[in-house]
This record gives C-alpha cells, sequence and structure tokens, in this order.
C-alpha cells in the first residue's frame, strides 16, 4: 500500500513537474531575459539629438504602458515593466534591457514587491543596494538616472501583513539620500499620491496598489519635468 502511494506521489509531481515547463519553456530564466530578447533586437538604432528613455519595473511600469499608451507613442521612451518582479530580477537584467539597448536616461520605479516578499524576505538595506547597483552601472556607462519613490499601499492584497505603510516611507528616505548623494535625480510619486495614511487616494487606484489611467496622469508631468533636467 505504501509503495503505491509513493508510486502515485511520484507520477502526480512529475506531471506537475512537465506542466510547469509546458507553461514556462525556460523555468530557469529567473530574471525573465526572455520578455523583450526579441523586442531588444528590433530597436531602431537612435537619430542624432534623440534621446532613447528606458523605463525599468515591475506591473506598475508595464502597467502605465498598457493603461495609457498614448503617453508612449511618437516618443523615444521604451517600457520594459516585468508584473512581479523585485529589484535583484531587475538587476540581473539591467544590462540586457537598460545598457545594451543604447539608454541615454532610465527611469526605475522599483522595490514594492520586494517589501511584498515576492522572491523572498529581504531587508530595506538590500533594496537600496540593488537600486545602487543600478545606477552605478548606469552612470558608468554613461545614462542618467531617474530613482522614482516606491508608491504608497496601505496593504498588499496578495501578501498582507508586510507594513508597506510603514516600510515604504522608511525606503524612500534612503532612496532620496543616495541619490543626493549619487547625483541621480529622486522623483518623489509618492507625496502626490498619498492619501495621508500612506495609502493611494483611492480615485487614483482600484486595489491599493496600481494605478488607474487617472493616477498614471498624475504622474506624467512630474516625469516629463525631471526627463529635461536630467537630458538637458
Amino acid at each position: 500500500m505504501k509503495i503505491r502511494l509513493i508510486i502515485l506521489t511520484l507520477i502526480i509531481i512529475i506531471f506537475q513537474f512537465i506542466d510547469a515547463i509546458a507553461q514556462d519553456p525556460n523555468p530557469l530564466d529567473w530574471a525573465n531575459f526572455k520578455e523583450f530578447e526579441k523586442l531588444n533586437d528590433k530597436l531602431p538604432k537612435m537619430k542624432k539629438n534623440k534621446n532613447r528613455i528606458v523605463f525599468m519595473g515591475n506591473s506598475i511600469t508595464i502597467g502605465w504602458l498598457q493603461t495609457n499608451p498614448n503617453f508612449f507613442k511618437d516618443k523615444n521612451y521604451v517600457n520594459r515593466g516585468i508584473s512581479g518582479q523585485t529589484t535583484p530580477q531587475m538587476l540581473v537584467r539591467f544590462r540586457a534591457d537598460v545598457i545594451d539597448i543604447n539608454a541615454d536616461a532610465v527611469v526605475i520605479l522599483a522595490g514594492t514587491n520586494d517589501i511584498a516578499g515576492n522572491t523572498g524576505p529581504v531587508t530595506l538595506k538590500m533594496i537600496v543596494n540593488n537600486l545602487k547597483s543600478m545606477t552605478e552601472i548606469a552612470q558608468a556607462n554613461g545614462v542618467e538616472v531617474i530613482l522614482c519613490s516606491v508608491l504608497p499601499a496601505y496593504d498588499y492584497p496578495w501578501s498582507p501583513g508586510k507594513e508597506p505603510n510603514i516600510k515604504i516611507p522608511i525606503l524612500n528616505s534612503m532612496i532620496k539620500d543616495f541619490a543626493k548623494k549619487s547625483g541621480a535625480y529622486y522623483l518623489d510619486y509618492f507625496k502626490v499620491l498619498n492619501d495621508g495614511n500612506n495609502g493611494i487616494i483611492k480615485e487614483y487606484s482600484n486595489d491599493g496598489v496600481h494605478l488607474t489611467e487617472k493616477g498614471y496622469r498624475v504622474l506624467e508631468p512630474l516625469l516629463e519635468y525631471a526627463l529635461e533636467k536630467v537630458l538637458n
């Protein structure tokens, strides 16, 4: 009886493994290099006196393109956000998705998924260290850096109890301090989205984490001002 149970368990495990491979043809691609590999290869060369702006981030970044594509239309904006990603994953793919596609400036919005524990427990210092490494890689290659504050979040629907309402303001203070020391531009999204309790104003989000089109529209002039500053 025990042998049958063991065999049955092994069969279930094997089928689960096969199903996982079928859904993800490259399960070892932890940083998800494949997501933009073909798009990176197809990017045209930049014309003289034009700047390529790369957006590095998670679902909030790619959601910007999906929610308000007109903001990206006819501009040299390249969106390289991947849903669910944390700063170590972004750091691993940073060269492929920013440096190697000849970015002139990079807009980094990251850290909330780290606090949510998407790829395991981390400290705020670890998050900042990853942001530091991305900044240093960019600056070493002549790429201007805009470090965005992490957006407000009172709690995470998919990972409750992580106290982002307490941790995010502390993290943002650390990011701001580093930006000042490194010469990166600190772009404060938090203050314009904060509902007063370190959560997102309701009209700007449906779930307290991700933005609606109205929410993104609040950020757009702030970003364009920042880009004008760093590129001119």
